[in-house]
């Protein structure tokens, strides 16, 4: 192992994905020392992990799998955040299939699916595919929320940009609506992903950070 990994308070998994760099920033003006590899030994042994991506589902996956880090990633036992795709990935499958005939097979820890925004609705409200800016936020049981979103108001903004999305269930942590009612956060014990995208969505994304890193 190159560095110590003790001295790291985020280690971010390297995906090669373009969101990288404005991921590792937002942590880095919080005063977090961040790590951005895709060593398996410092992601196992990190104190705090992120799993970014932007893109399609089909990709992403195909580069952990490359790089040998699907089993690695099932097995972390800290406190993991996925970010945009890198929630999706989080999930047992997406429909998004990135010109591929089949549906992609996703990570697989937290039992919900991806699939498109709904278009018929989209379109009997004029809304626009993907959905891009800013949105609200909302808790089924605002007096119970999770601790990642421990001193977020309920009705905060958040910056989206996608057209895939995870459904209501058991595992939200956060709803959205655009066109319909969709799961903004996912979570199940020590894993949680946010559709959103943290680093670009201000004071409230920095909040989200914060209580992350808080996280043990």
């Amino acid at each position: 192992m190159s560095a110590n990994i003790d001295e790291f308070d985020v280690v971010i998994i390297d995906t090669g994905c373009a969101n990288l760099s404005s991921v590792r920033f937002a942590f880095e003006r919080l005063g977090a020392k961040v790590l951005v590899t895709d060593d398996k030994a410092s992601i196992k042994a990190a104190k705090r992990v992120v799993l970014p991506g932007v893109g399609s589902a089909g990709a992403a996956m195909a580069s952990l799998t490359e790089k040998a880090l699907v089993e690695l990633i099932q097995g972390l036992t800290q406190p993991v955040l996925g970010v945009c795709l890198g929630m999706q990935m989080l999930t047992l499958l997406s429909k998004e299939r990135g010109g591929q005939a089949l549906d992609c097979q996703c990570l697989g820890i937290i039992p919900t699916e991806i699939d498109e925004l709904d278009r018929q609705a989209l379109k009997a409200e004029g809304l626009p595919l993907p959905h891009m800016g800013w949105n609200q936020l909302t808790f089924s049981n605002p007096s119970q929320v999770h601790p990642l979103f421990a001193g977020v108001p309920a009705s905060s903004y958040v910056y989206f940009v996608h057209s895939y999305r995870a459904p209501l269930s058991d595992y939200t942590l956060a709803q959205c609506r655009y066109g319909e009612d969709f799961s903004a956060a996912i979570g199940k014990d020590n894993f949680m992903g946010v559709q959103f995208h943290p680093e670009k969505s201000a004071a409230v994304g920095a909040q989200i950070l914060g209580n992350f890193l808080k996280m043990q």
